[in-house]
């Protein structure tokens, strides 16, 4: 069974990621995982961290991890450690800047295999404001979280083409029978001010 998390529990996932990188900038290692923690921090799951600049909330970092190849926790830190200080799109990020981001946590839950026969079928299983996006085609994956068309007021048409430009595909790459698509959903906590409260982000 697939449990959410509840407020408390995103708080705590949110928190683990702003102390990640903070550890990392004060002692230069991958902070260990605290004891303690509700036990949902022990099961595998696919999360991503996003780092936003305020209070304009422009994107500084996000990495994470689509399968639940790790425990909760331990797959918050190395992300959180990452979207700092490892994203190839950005320097790494500076003290500095990090009194002055605000930190996203977003859970998700295992990828689905969308199976369609037409670009027209595969647009109808996709809900904006509900799932993200993954695409495989090749050598190449790219992988887009649900609250980013959201965020640019995407289409569903606009969310398959900028999907397959993240994954360095032309944006019509899914009129290519060749290519897989997958959709999950995601549970995003946020900030609401660089090491403040923190609430659960509604896209609807």
């Amino acid at each position: 069974m697939f449990r959410k998390l509840t407020l408390e529990e995103g708080k705590i996932a949110v928190k683990l990621a702003r102390q990640a990188i903070d550890t990392f900038f004060k002692d230069r290692i991958l902070m260990p995982l605290p004891d303690n923690l509700p036990e949902i921090f022990y099961e595998k799951r696919g999360v991503f961290t996003t780092l936003n600049t305020y209070p304009d909330h422009k994107l500084r970092g996000c990495i994470g991890f689509p399968e639940p190849i790790l425990p909760l926790g331990e797959a918050i830190i190395e992300s959180a450690i990452s979207a700092a200080f490892r994203d190839p799109r950005f320097p790494p990020l500076t003290y500095d800047e990090f009194q002055n981001i605000v930190i996203e946590v977003t859970v998700l839950t295992p990828p689905q295999k969308i199976e369609f026969s037409t670009p027209e079928e595969l647009m109808k299983q996709i809900k904006i404001g509900e799932d993200g996006l993954i695409v495989k085609c090749g050598f190449h994956s790219g992988l887009l979280l649900p609250q980013v068309p959201v965020e640019y007021n995407w289409s569903v048409e606009e969310f398959l083409a900028h999907t397959c430009l993240k994954a360095g595909l032309s944006p019509d790459c899914f009129l290519n029978p060749e290519c897989e698509w997958y959709k999950f959903q995601g549970q995003i906590f946020e900030e609401v001010e660089p090491f403040g409260e923190v609430r659960e982000k509604k896209l609807k």
